[in-house]
């Protein structure tokens, strides 16, 4: 299983976020991946995670081997390498109606914030969070909406949700959400589209 790194779906969310390093939506972190092997359920789906955790893990030693040519070694013995265990990951499957799910904005207050016609409530309690919470209200940058939430799903399965299987992950196996857990929230999931033969693993991890 192999990462793609040259997709419409990133050219198509550069307009949420320009750094060319990352693919964020709102506090989602997405990876595209395709295999060459037949597709095994919640195997593939683990493989899918190994090889997005791998890529990770190589980039933070590559940032922390730069920031001590840049800025000597005493920032880059501050930078620890990312710790995981996929292993210890456990999975639960997730309907697509309830992946998918996305209130309409009730109302706006003075301050800007939203108010939903849902029946959840974030608590930053730093567990996990729905999907469309996470695209919608990240801790930073550009807050979206439910139209930009039915775009991007739309660029990101063009064919449509029904053949799609989805896992949600724990996230107590790498300090990667570390930063989520203080209090935002958390979240792995793993989508593969059988239209599509291809993978997606969507991250959240953000904290102020």
């Amino acid at each position: 299983m192999k990462r793609i790194d040259d997709d419409a779906f990133y050219e198509y969310i550069r307009k949420y976020d320009t750094d060319s390093e990352v693919h964020l939506v709102g506090a989602v972190d997405y990876h595209l991946l395709r295999d060459n092997k037949p597709y095994a359920g919640v195997r593939s789906h683990r493989e899918a995670l190994l090889r997005v955790f791998e890529y990770l893990a190589k980039e933070r030693t590559e940032n922390k081997e730069n920031a001590g040519s840049l800025f000597g070694d005493g920032l880059a013995d501050r930078m620890q390498p990312l710790s995981y265990d996929i292993h210890k990951a456990r999975s639960s499957p997730v309907a697509p109606e309830v992946f998918f799910y996305c209130p309409d904005i009730v109302s706006t207050d003075y301050y800007g914030n939203r108010r939903y016609d849902a029946g959840w409530e974030p608590d930053n309690s730093g567990t996990a969070v729905p999907y469309w919470y996470a695209l919608m209200e990240p801790v930073y940058g550009k807050r979206n909406g439910p139209e930009d939430f039915r775009k991007v799903n739309g660029a990101l399965f063009p064919n449509g949700t029904e053949e799609l299987d989805i896992y949600e992950w724990t996230t107590d196996w790498s300090d990667y959400f570390d930063d989520g857990h203080e209090w935002y929230g958390a979240c792995c999931w793993s989508v593969y589209d059988k239209t599509q033969d291809r993978y997606a693993v969507m991250l959240v991890s953000a904290t102020d």
